[in-house]
């Protein structure tokens, strides 16, 4: 087994490498990673880690290993964009005040507590998320979210939304779910509900692709 303490191979990890005016950088390994995260948590404003993709042949932590010992930091994942093909980015930052918690994170949150792998930045997130509701209040994946009824009912009612709905990308098919599920009253539900179906209707997605 290679020693899990070593440098990324220079494709993964460039020096002074840029992706959109932030940093882009890779880790070989978790170790490398939270080495990283233990000395910039708290003075970096965003970071694209830079991940290989399973067939690439480039050793590199995984999207998972990335997320996971982020939560550990208090930091969260965001956008994520192709870079060639090999290699793919996922902008990492701090979690803003407001930040809410999708279901997932919290599971990993509650993991790497019990591992004794949560820092006390990433405490303090817990901390006040479970202070302010957000905790309780932490939404489901895109693997698991469910279609309101009254978006189903607007898909229905126009079968042109209907038919491009059924072909939009993952990322935007939550994005929509999401939108709806999210409002907390019922005419900011319909108003949601309208926007997105005559968005559908014309053929527009909340996140075009790149």
């Amino acid at each position: 087994m290679a020693p899990r303490n070593v440098d990324p191979p220079p494709d993964l990890d460039k020096a002074n490498e840029l992706h959109e005016g932030s940093p882009l950088r890779g880790f070989a390994t978790v170790r490398q990673w939270r080495t990283w995260l233990g000395r910039n948590h708290d003075r970096t404003r965003a970071l694209w880690v830079k991940l290989a993709k399973r067939d690439s042949g480039v050793r590199s932590i995984s999207y998972e290993e990335a997320r996971d010992h982020a939560i550990a930091f208090g930091w969260i994942d965001g956008l994520r964009h192709a870079l060639d093909d090999r290699f793919y980015a996922i902008r990492f930052t701090p979690r803003s005040k407001r930040s809410k918690w999708s279901k997932i994170n919290r599971d990993v949150a509650e993991q790497l507590i019990a591992a004794g792998e949560m820092t006390a930045s990433g405490l303090d997130q817990v901390t006040a998320a479970r202070r302010d509701g957000r905790w309780d209040a932490a939404y489901a994946s895109a693997a698991t979210i469910e279609m309101h009824p009254d978006l189903e009912r607007a898909l229905k009612a126009n079968p042109a939304a209907r038919r491009f709905f059924a072909t939009v990308s993952g990322a935007n098919r939550f994005a929509i779910l999401y939108r709806v599920q999210d409002a907390k009253r019922p005419e900011t539900r319909a108003r949601r509900v309208e926007k997105l179906v005559t968005m559908l209707a014309r053929g527009e997605v909340p996140h075009p692709d790149r």
